[in-house]
């Protein structure tokens, strides 16, 4: 038969016109997708031409398996090869017009209309036709494995219209053609194909090799995926640098993770995966991209939530797991039970290690607090039962430098429980008062630096308080309270009685405070004597208005948050400070100078629990100056 011969021309029996759009339009924001459908096709040609090997059915071929990619700049083309299964020209006319159009057709039938927060996971199932997304017209070049069999040409141009006829292919496998669109011109680049290929295929086992028509040397003297994962390994055979350098090529972190959680399980589900915890700053970081979803070695997406848990993208990994349903909505995967199990099955995982680390390694684990602190506390304020398994592993880091558990801390001694049962009066009015009370009050700190006097005030009184830095605490705080009934936390800054003693001189009281009325965000201003040597007056602020305060603005979006919720702050004199009697008595014979003196006072209060406006500070040196002169 003459090589040249066209076997036959003709129309596709479904309008193409009217799908091809949508695939453009549809898949827009994810155009390189259709180079992982066409290379996934390339390596399932390969796996059933392995398995009729195996199965003794198909003669053995010393040649290697492999894929090749190539990019013609000039001419503006990119191929994909692959010396897998072939297809007869029967197989074409089945497997292109009919079940590849059709099951793309009625895979964009059903999803089209979906809405952007149900986007198919994965995108599986577009095939073959994913193709015109970036191509005018798609050649395919196919020769069949089976004996006597010929070698034929599929093309056509994204309308409904194809042709069909011999080629003149001599080796076994498949090559698809793609002419570029104009808009697709990038794809001819070798560079960034292999930016796309590594993207998807950094673990395909099949090698992948890349060609470039406009350079010397045609093809990389390696394949592009030259790294197995580290995933397939068992988790015993597996060494610490191993790890690092997974985690190094993988993620492109110069600095090492803490530690990591291999998963490897084969029932109910398979799944295999590394996942890392990294060092985090006390900021939430950008997650996007850090845990990374696999199926069969092949790039899904990255934080796909519905299997992932949303606190878990704190961390960074790689999951790959074969049984997911890739070819489904959101909403779908949100409601399988199959998912569901997976999800908590990791979760589970996560925190057996964590709880695992901190039984064993109890001093490691002190030393990766500060880093990982965030995800856990994240994650239990997600997910109750993560909070329920991890709970004896919670810590809190004393300004002492020491660890204890959070139980260990939030524990009311015997004593304290006794009391307020029974009450230490029958006054109903003073029990009431005294139910209201607290029956622990945790003191914590946000900055050592920025609070470092009232740190130091409570260390001379022998208080112990925690130091709780991150964004996070203010929720994770508001979490412990509802969780521990009658445990409240405190700032430092806010509740000074535990420092309060009593007070055997008050005389001139009124005076003094009289001196300080007026300063704008000051609610109030009382007496109490403080630790000798402190400082002459500090300032104090409501827990709740600043918590209010801080949560409205860490959500942002509202407009006015300091009218909305102001600061409460109220001034303590400190009448234990020789400063207090100073004042007390120029204030009845040097007015003026009492002033000067109390205006510096409160302005020390301030220093002392954040840095002074430039107005303010600059008033505040010329005070100085003019009070040394007075000396």
């Amino acid at each position: 038969m003459d090589e040249n011969k066209r076997f036959e021309s003709g129309d596709i029996s479904i309008s193409a016109e009217n799908m091809l759009p949508i695939i453009k339009k549809w898949l827009y924001s994810e155009k390189d997708i259709f180079i992982r459908e066409l290379i996934s096709n390339c390596s399932d040609a390969i796996s059933k031409h392995a398995r009729l090997v195996s199965l003794s059915e198909a003669p053995a071929d010393e040649t290697p398996y492999r894929i090749t990619v190539r990019c013609d700049a000039e001419a503006g083309t990119l191929s994909f090869e692959d010396n897998g299964i072939g297809m007869t020209a029967d197989e074409v006319r089945k497997y292109i017009n009919q079940v590849a159009f059709s099951g793309a057709k009625d895979f964009l039938e059903k999803y089209k209309d979906s809405s952007e927060d149900a986007q198919i996971i994965g995108h599986f199932g577009l095939g073959f036709y994913s193709a015109f997304m970036a191509a005018k017209r798609v050649t395919i070049d196919t020769l069949s494995w089976q004996d006597g069999a010929e070698a034929v040409t599929w093309s056509s141009e994204g309308g409904s219209a194809y042709t069909l006829e011999h080629s003149d292919r001599t080796a076994r496998g498949t090559c698809v053609t793609l002419e570029l669109d104009d808009d697709s011109r990038e794809y001819a680049d070798r560079w960034a194909v292999r930016d796309v290929v590594l993207k998807y295929f950094r673990f395909l086992p099949t090698s992948i090799y890349l060609e470039d028509a406009g350079t010397e040397l045609t093809t990389e003297e390696k394949p592009v995926n030259d790294m197995p994962p580290l995933w397939e390994k068992n988790p015993s055979d597996c060494t610490d640098d191993e790890y690092r350098e997974f985690y190094h090529r993988v993620f492109l972190d110069q600095a090492d993770p803490l530690f990591w959680v291999h998963l490897n399980i084969d029932y109910p589900f398979r799944l295999k995966g590394i996942l890392y915890f990294p060092k985090l700053k006390n900021e939430f970081e950008s997650v996007e991209g850090q845990v990374k979803l696999y199926c069969s070695r092949v790039f899904v997406a990255d934080n796909i939530k519905e299997v992932i848990p949303e606190y878990l993208l704190l961390l960074k990994g790689c999951i790959d797991c074969p049984d997911l349903p890739l070819n489904v909505s959101r909403s779908f995967l949100q409601n399988d039970g199959t998912v569901t199990r997976l999800s908590q099955h990791i979760t589970r995982k996560v925190a057996d290690r964590l709880l695992s680390l901190f039984k064993n390694e109890r001093e490691r684990y002190n030393e990766y607090w500060d880093d990982i602190n965030p995800f856990i506390k994240y994650a239990c304020l997600r997910d109750e039962k993560f909070y329920e398994r991890i709970k004896p592993a919670l810590i809190f880091k004393l300004l002492d430098g020491t660890y204890k558990t959070v139980d260990e801390y939030l524990a009311v001694p015997e004593d304290a429980e006794k009391t307020q049962e029974t009450g230490e009066s029958g006054d109903n009015a003073q029990e009431q008062a005294h139910d209201e009370k607290p029956r622990k009050t945790v003191y914590y700190a946000t900055d050592e630096n920025v609070q470092a006097q009232y740190i130091t005030m409570f260390r001379e009184k022998g208080i112990e308080a925690v130091l709780l830095q991150h964004v996070l605490d203010n929720h994770f705080i508001t979490f412990l309270e509802a969780k521990n009934p009658g445990v409240k936390f405190r700032r430092i800054d806010s509740d000074l009685s535990e420092l309060e003693q009593a007070d055997t001189e008050e005389t001139g009281s009124a005076n003094v405070e009289g001196l300080f009325a007026g300063h704008a965000g000051v609610k109030s201003v009382k007496t109490a004597s403080l630790a000798t040597g402190g400082a002459p007056a500090v300032l104090v602020l409501s827990e709740e208005s600043r918590r209010m305060q801080e949560m409205a603005k860490m959500f942002g979006g509202m407009e006015n948050v300091e009218a909305m919720f102001p600061e409460e702050r109220t001034l303590v004199l400190n009448s234990a400070h020789p400063l207090y009697k100073k004042l007390a008595s120029l204030a009845e014979s040097d007015p003026d100078r009492a002033h000067l003196l109390a205006e510096h006072v409160y302005d020390l209060a301030r220093i002392a629990q954040q840095p002074l406006a430039a107005a303010d500070m600059t008033a505040f040196l010329a005070r100085s100056a003019k009070i040394m002169e007075l000396v």
